[in-house]
């Protein structure tokens, strides 16, 4: 895709202008969103990845297409597995909860702005060195295997190095004040914990890329598709965090679902670098083959996760049911 440079500048340009909007109606207006609210905020980002995607088959051809909703559905899933450390970041730090949403806004802008650095780095050295697809299959194949053996051990949260730099060179206050980023102590500016925990949020991002940045070149190598798809990604992440919050802990299959995705394009990327190292058993995988692999493999997960857990549910409550009543003396 040899894109204009005007493209580029009126993509991002509409990004901005969505972006902006959202936080002019989060600045506005600083509360818990509804439900209701949060639906239709959902609704609204997917549609327009799928109006955008939609533009692409007509403009782009077909494997354009399926590259970028192939790249989106990918991308989306694994920022399912940032809302858990979103949810422990905010609980790490006791945001309050009326500013939860302009934390988040924030964090996810910032992320947006490291993301697109790394994919302009991870486009020019892909462009440069072909080995590097070797390197990345392996890294997911990898990182699929520490999914599935580490994925008892309980999750926690530890400040890295972009938020010790922040406490160390800037002097930040103990409380809350408001949704104030920087604040006058006694003729001393100092920051607060909410520019502190924005930071956290958008840099803590930068560590799911480095999975999900190799994942989506294994599906594309077009750097405009790649960043597109991680846009429509991130900017619904907000409201997706109100919405599913209380299904994150059902969701008890999703890691062994992101896991075969991983592995999936882990051995893609492999294969098909072979293939065109002229190994001829080495098939070339259809974008096609990948969407339905990826799709299906989400699908079957979510499905399991939320029958297992119905069934959790209704075993603890016979159990419950079953044990004899105390009784008093």
């Amino acid at each position: 895709m040899n894109l204009p440079t005007w493209v580029w500048l009126v993509t991002i340009g509409g990004f901005a202008l969505v972006l902006a909007l959202d936080f002019y109606l989060v600045a506005r207006n600083p509360r818990e969103p509804s439900f209701r609210e949060c639906t239709w905020w959902v609704l609204f980002y997917v549609a327009l990845a799928g109006l955008f995607g939609g533009g692409l088959l007509l403009v782009a051809g077909p494997a354009r297409g399926g590259e970028f909703f192939a790249g989106w559905i990918t991308e989306y899933s694994l920022s399912m597995d940032n809302l858990f450390v979103f949810l422990l970041i905010m609980s790490r730090f006791s945001v309050p909860r009326e500013y939860r949403q302009k934390v988040l806004l924030v964090g996810i802008v910032i992320a947006l702005l490291m993301r697109g650095l790394f994919i302009a780095a991870g486009a020019e050295a892909v462009a440069r060195f072909d080995w590097l697809f070797y390197l990345f299959g392996a890294f997911l194949v990898y990182t699929a295997w520490k999914l599935i053996g580490h994925e008892e051990e309980e999750a926690e949260f530890s400040e890295n190095i972009a938020i010790r730099a922040v406490r160390r060179v800037l002097p930040a206050t103990d409380v809350y004040h408001g949704a104030k980023l920087t604040i006058q102590v006694a003729g001393r500016r100092m920051v607060t914990p909410m520019l502190i925990v924005m930071v956290a949020i958008g840099t803590t991002d930068l560590l799911f890329a480095l999975d999900s940045i190799p994942a989506i070149f294994g599906l594309t190598r077009e750097p405009y598709l790649v960043f597109t798809a991680n846009v429509f990604a991130l900017m619904g992440l907000r409201q997706l965090f109100f919405l599913i919050g209380g299904l994150l802990d059902r969701l008890v299959y999703l890691s062994k679902g992101l896991s075969i995705v991983l592995a999936f394009i882990g051995v893609k990327l492999i294969m098909e670098a072979l293939h065109h190292d002229g190994v001829s058993w080495a098939p070339e995988v259809p974008i096609l083959v990948s969407l339905g692999v990826i799709i299906g493999t989400l699908a079957l997960t979510t499905v399991a996760s939320l029958i297992k857990s119905r069934s959790d549910t209704r075993r603890a409550a016979v159990q419950t049911q079953r044990e004899p009543a105390g009784v008093d003396n």
